[in-house]
This record gives C-alpha cells, sequence and structure tokens, in this order.
C-alpha cells in the first residue's frame, strides 16, 4: 500500500477530489495549511505598497491505496491540476505496512 500526501492550491481541491473518485479512492483526509516552495512566497501591491506574502495557503490531501492503483493515480493528479506555474504542489509517496479499521479489525487493503 501507498501514502499519497497530495500538497495542492485550495482552487484546485474539487479537480482532485474528481480525479480520487474516478479512481475509486475510498476515503482522504483533507487539511488546510500555509506554507511555501522554492519561490518563497509572492509579491503583491496594495493600495501602492509592495509587502512579501511568504506563507500561502495550500490544501493537503491525504489518502492510501493498493501499489497498483498509486501509479495511475499520481499520473492522473499531475495531468489534472498542473498549471505549468511555481506553486501547483507536490505529492509525496510514502510505503505503508498496514492499515488497520478499528470497527472491524481488518487489515491491509481489506482495511482501505
Amino acid at each position: 500500500m501507498k501514502k499519497l500526501e497530495i500538497i495542492i492550491k485550495p482552487e484546485k481541491l474539487e479537480d482532485l477530489k474528481e480525479v480520487l473518485d474516478s479512481c475509486e479512492v475510498n476515503g482522504m483526509n483533507i487539511v488546510n495549511s500555509m506554507g511555501y516552495g522554492n519561490q518563497k512566497g509572492i509579491i503583491k501591491n496594495y493600495r501602492g505598497s509592495e509587502y512579501a506574502v511568504n506563507l500561502l495557503p495550500k490544501v493537503k490531501v491525504e489518502t492510501v491505496v493498493t501499489d497498483e492503483v498509486a501509479p495511475t493515480l499520481i499520473d492522473k493528479i499531475v495531468k489534472e491540476i498542473n498549471t505549468g506555474h511555481f506553486g501547483d504542489g507536490k505529492i509525496f509517496v510514502y510505503d505503508v505496512e498496514d492499515a488497520v479499521r478499528i470497527r472491524t479489525g481488518e487489515h491491509g487493503t481489506d482495511a482501505l
């Protein structure tokens, strides 16, 4: 199993949810966060004054999928979310040793 940690712009969340639904992902966890990447924030103008915004709004979506689904899902996410601009986001992939459904005690992919 693979855990995907997907960090994107908030306005792309609905697009991401459509991709996850199309790949029949069973669940996800969504967290609002603030952060920056390589660009270290942006410069904005407000009433004639420039100021730096170092922390930008982001959304982190976490999901766990089978090893077979992960590569296809990652490709679909990159294709759908990519705008070609800084700040599109990142996907971090982790190996998951086990998952346990608390209600039934099921383990592994059965718990997903």
